[in-house]
């Protein structure tokens, strides 16, 4: 019997809803913080920790587990080679493009190390002009 098993379904097919949650996931770990319906809030948080839990071990595993869950995409600055750290484009030392699953497995997982859970915080918005959806911004803890 499936008593109590219900997910978040937003109104989508499964395929669309898995896309929708790894691209707020994805933006969540890139900017910190998205604003987004509060449904969409709400069905992303456990999704989110899930994922963060998984940095947090740090193994190979758990890194190709989360590149199931995330696009992997630039952010757009770039790390260090051998520090793993966040340098200038003009920087001398050997460098590498940052991305999302890198930025998780380094400063995510450094942030949250001694943390047992709750990575997440939703704030309540003022509703969207036009359609009137509750709004509500998601942001790291």
């Amino acid at each position: 019997m499936r008593h109590q098993c219900n997910k978040n379904k937003l109104g989508k097919a499964q395929d669309q809803r898995k896309a929708l949650l790894r691209a707020l996931a994805t933006e969540l770990f890139m900017h910190g913080e998205i604003k987004t319906t509060i449904a969409r809030a709400k069905a992303l948080k456990p999704y989110a920790e899930g994922i963060i839990t998984l940095a947090k071990k740090g193994d190979l595993n758990s890194r190709r587990t989360a590149l199931r869950y995330i696009y992997d995409r630039e952010t757009g600055r770039f790390m260090n080679v051998e520090t793993k750290e966040v340098v200038e484009e003009k920087a001398e030392c050997k460098k590498m493009p940052e991305t999302v699953l890198r930025k998780l497995f380094t400063e995510i997982k450094n942030q949250y190390q001694d943390r047992n859970g709750g990575y997440t915080r939703i704030y309540n918005l003022p509703p969207r002009r036009g359609d009137a959806t509750k709004m509500a911004l998601i942001q790291l803890v």
